[in-house]
């Protein structure tokens, strides 16, 4: 996972509020980084560089939904903050339905704003975090045999030895090893553990 700095992208075609965003951010000692236009911001963006991106709706030629729908799109997956002094209740829709943290109409509290990026920045990592910990899962999942995957959903599922013997048709003591080779590989200290890394999949295996 990238250890970068968190950075609060400002994309806003107005300087002066680009400048007073800016100066608000840096003063709350936020790392910022300030774009005139969605196709600066795109040209500065970068899936490595987590942070959130703070967007003006009304700016010329990409606005800041339809820069929004292009972030998802290019699969740039940093939280985004609408901002707008012209907000209405069909455009805060469509920006929550494209995953907005939140939608911020002109005047705002500056606090407020500060908040929001404190908590967007926290929804980023945490979300670089689950990637990184599903590869992880997946690469030691890569290293089970056909027949300790079957174990493995079993025994996350909470089955007894006993059970998961009878409906595999194998002995006990053969459940037992393959049980013990899936925790050893799956580096899981319990069935609950197995269960928990299956979760954090967010997916069945087919």
């Amino acid at each position: 996972m990238t250890t970068e700095e968190p950075v609060a992208f400002v994309v806003d075609d107005d300087e002066a509020v680009r400048d007073a965003l800016a100066l608000h951010l840096d003063l709350a000692g936020l790392s910022v980084r300030c774009c005139a236009s969605a196709a600066e911001f795109l040209d500065a963006a970068s899936p490595d560089q987590p942070g959130c991106a703070i967007l003006d709706i009304r700016m010329p030629g990409m606005d800041g939904l339809d820069l929004q729908q292009e972030l998802v799109r290019r699969g740039l997956t940093l939280p985004v903050i609408i901002i707008t002094g012209h907000g209405d209740v069909t455009a805060a829709v469509r920006a929550f339905r494209a995953g907005a943290v939140d939608f911020l109409q002109k005047p705002f509290d500056e606090d407020l704003l500060i908040e929001r990026v404190q908590e967007a920045f926290e929804r980023d990592l945490a979300a670089r975090r689950a990637v990184v910990e599903a590869g992880e899962i997946r690469r030691r999942l890569a290293l089970l045999s056909p027949r300790e995957l079957e174990v493995m959903d079993m025994v996350a599922e909470g089955l007894p030895n006993k059970t998961i013997a009878q409906r595999l048709s194998i002995g006990i003591r053969t459940v037992e090893t393959h049980r013990a080779r899936v925790l050893e590989k799956m580096e899981a200290r319990n069935a609950p553990e197995l269960a928990r890394m299956q979760m954090r999949l967010g997916e069945r295996r087919e």
